[in-house]
């Protein structure tokens, strides 16, 4: 079974709330017969989309092939979170690579979500940025590290936007009776998902990229001239870069060993006119400490998109209403007589450390995914450095490509059993509040 089409329709974005309210782009063609690029880009995200905009205002000539549609998979339906840092925070970093290594991490996730902005900017991207994501914490324990991970980032890396909120304070922000405290960071910010990647699309067309949608790749021929061959044609390049993720299927068995997809899900709820308050009392985006993470935000229409809920295998479940509406209920009880307007499943891709994969996998292609969740900057940055390092030397490449990132145990038939197994051990200790 391919994810590229075990849960969607060919060629058409989800019914997402996104999809709905985001003015589309006119498709662009298939690939059809032999191309020659210097870069030729499988996959239509935002690792694509920003290698493919980049590479092209550098000079190259770029193809970039899309299966679906630019913006298909995780990019056009996460909950638009703009982070800071890695996914793993700077203590972790230290102990795990030290200081010096967690240092130039820091200041690349910094340059990432300044790339954001930039991007927005720059290309007139019509995406409803708003700025600050709350970090709400469900036990004390974890309130008390939260701040002091503040206190931390302020003084060892001059990051001064995090405020930390008492119970109270955070009662007052997100009205729930679930949440002990946290943080917000004025730094971090969100987005509508959909719109950031289908601007990438327009500015990388704009800058001479070749894209081609509807193209499913069936498998790359490395070699010092790779060769990247679809259903209806073929692109010869210089090199090839890998931006599929957790479409990645079977065209690299060294990156899909290590980068794992998994599917989460967000539904959203009808209008809540006056009644949003009572969700949010300001405009930003909430993440939880549950270690699958509940994720909320209102959009401009005064809705709640609420994320929650993971799988592991490769179809979504018949009910995802039922599947996001528990731990929505959980958060907000108050809610249970909202009605749910739209639902829908996407495929991230996770790695064993949560940081990225970056690498050079086989002769002339170069790969990068498995943000684990913390993909609107990484990814936008990671396309940027596929870009330098497909053209040359790239500092920042090689300090991601160093990162450690093991295979998942047990091979293709057993890493999604052993992952539902420790992922239900996480859920219980979550239950249990430890």
């Amino acid at each position: 079974m391919n994810l590229l089409f075990a849960n969607d329709r060919r060629g058409a974005w989800p019914a997402s709330w996104y999809a709905e309210v985001t003015p589309p782009l006119d498709p662009f063609p298939p690939l059809q017969g032999d191309m020659r690029a210097d870069i030729c880009i499988v996959g239509g995200g935002y690792t694509g989309l920003s290698a493919a905009l980049h590479a092209a205002q550098a000079g190259a000539d770029v193809v970039l092939v899309e299966a679906h549609r630019v913006g298909f998979g995780a990019s056009g339906r996460n909950g638009g979170q703009v982070g800071s840092g890695q996914r793993l925070h700077q203590d972790a970093l230290e102990r795990m690579l030290g200081d010096d290594s967690a240092t130039r991490l820091w200041h690349l996730a910094e340059d990432a979500r300044a790339l954001v902005a930039d991007l927005i900017a720059q290309h007139a991207i019509g995406c409803d940025y708003r700025p600050g994501v709350a970090y709400a914490e469900w036990t004390a324990r974890g309130v008390a590290h939260a701040h002091a991970y503040a206190e931390k980032l302020r003084r060892d890396y001059g990051y001064d936007l995090v405020e930390p909120l008492n119970q109270d304070e955070m009662r007052a922000l997100v009205g729930s009776p679930a949440y002990r405290g946290g943080v917000v960071d004025w730094g971090a910010g969100h987005l509508n998902p959909l719109a950031y990647a289908l601007g990438l699309a327009r500015a990388a067309a704009a800058a001479g990229a070749h894209l081609h949608e509807g193209t499913l790749v069936t498998r790359i021929e490395p070699g010092t001239r790779p060769v990247v061959v679809t259903e209806t044609g073929r692109v010869t390049a210089d090199r090839v870069i890998l931006a599929a993720n957790g479409y990645l299927g079977g065209l690299d068995r060294h990156v899909a060993a290590r980068v794992m997809p998994i599917n989460n899900f967000i539904v959203a709820t009808e209008p809540l006119g006056a009644r949003a308050t009572t969700v949010l009392a300001r405009d930003i985006a909430v993440a939880d400490s549950r270690f699958v993470v509940n994720y909320f935000r209102l959009t401009p229409d005064r809705r709640l998109l609420f994320g929650g809920g993971e799988s592991y295998g490769y179809r979504f479940p018949a009910d995802i209403r039922a599947k996001v509406r528990k731990p929505m209920l959980q958060v907000f009880p108050h809610l249970a007589d909202v009605a749910l307007t739209h639902a829908w499943g996407g495929t991230l891709a996770i790695t064993r450390t949560r940081l990225p994969h970056l690498a050079a996998p086989a002769p002339g292609v170069l790969s990068a995914g498995g943000y684990s969740g913390h993909g609107v900057a990484l990814a936008t940055l990671a396309g940027r450095l596929l870009a330098e390092a497909a053209q040359g030397p790239s500092a920042g490449f090689d300090t991601l490509a160093r990162l450690p990132c093991p295979a998942f145990p047990g091979g293709p038939a057993l890493r999604s059993p052993l992952l539902a197994l420790a992922m239900a051990w996480y859920g219980l200790r979550d239950r249990l509040g430890i």
